[in-house]
């Protein structure tokens, strides 16, 4: 059967996470390059020109390496993309402090850093889809949430889907700002369609100052996932 080896790094460690596999392989030399310095180049490929210019090849290549020799870290690209998520996700750190306002707050601030993040590396919202295995820092990620929401009175499971919905929100506000096309309706014989005519027609609020609608969003959605009558569970 041809193909790729089936224990490329040669420590039978095939099909287990790359985070409980070791730093390299057993067989060959000692590798120039650590898997840092990997995610590093590959997240600077991702950054230029998209998750399709990572390939082990490109990335091999960007350090002046032998594509093979990237198998005595890695035995997939899965591996490399999940190398470069914990990276990107490690320039969350460090996180809101203890007293750092209500937990709501806390949480609002966490998650417009996520938004800048997303515009930092517009490929990680792809990079996000697909499955993966947490690394240490994207589990720092989700202990630090963990923290933030010790106030309130829900369960973890409840927890843990707000954070996800969180991260939803912050995936879809982070493709928005990315999009290129604008939606216009010039075109458009408002008649036919009242009710929309009718909206455009009618003024448009002027906002509080500071709202916008990514806070009024995630305001609105840590208020309804997690409502409860425990301590300091900040504005709703």
């Amino acid at each position: 059967m041809s193909g790729a080896p089936t224990d490329p790094a040669g420590d039978g460690a095939t099909g287990r996470s790359i985070w409980t596999r070791p730093r390299r392989g057993t067989r060959g030399p000692t590798p120039t390059h650590g898997r840092d310095e990997i995610a590093a180049a590959a997240v600077e490929l991702a950054d230029a020109g998209g998750l399709d210019a990572v390939s082990m090849r490109a990335v091999a290549g960007a350090l002046d390496m032998a594509a093979g020799s990237l198998y005595r870290h890695l035995s997939s690209r899965d591996d490399l993309l999940d190398l470069m998520v914990d990276r990107c996700v490690g320039e969350l750190r460090p996180y809101p402090a203890d007293d750092d306002g209500t937990w709501t707050d806390q949480f609002l601030r966490l998650a417009r850093r996520q938004l800048a993040l997303h515009g930092r590396h517009p490929w990680l919202a792809d990079a996000l889809a697909r499955r993966a295995d947490p690394g240490p820092n994207t589990l720092a990620h989700f202990d630090a949430c963990l923290r933030i929401l010790q106030p309130v009175r829900a369960t973890t499971a409840a927890k843990f889907e707000a954070i996800a919905m969180v991260t939803g929100v912050v995936t879809l506000f982070a493709r928005n700002a990315a999009a290129t096309g604008t939606v216009t309706f010039d075109h458009v014989d408002m008649a036919a369609y009242p009710h929309l005519a009718a909206a455009f027609a009618a003024p448009a609020p002027n906002p509080p100052p500071g709202d916008d609608l990514f806070t009024r969003t995630l305001r609105a959605l840590l208020a309804g996932l997690l409502t409860s009558d425990g301590p300091d569970q900040g504005r709703p």
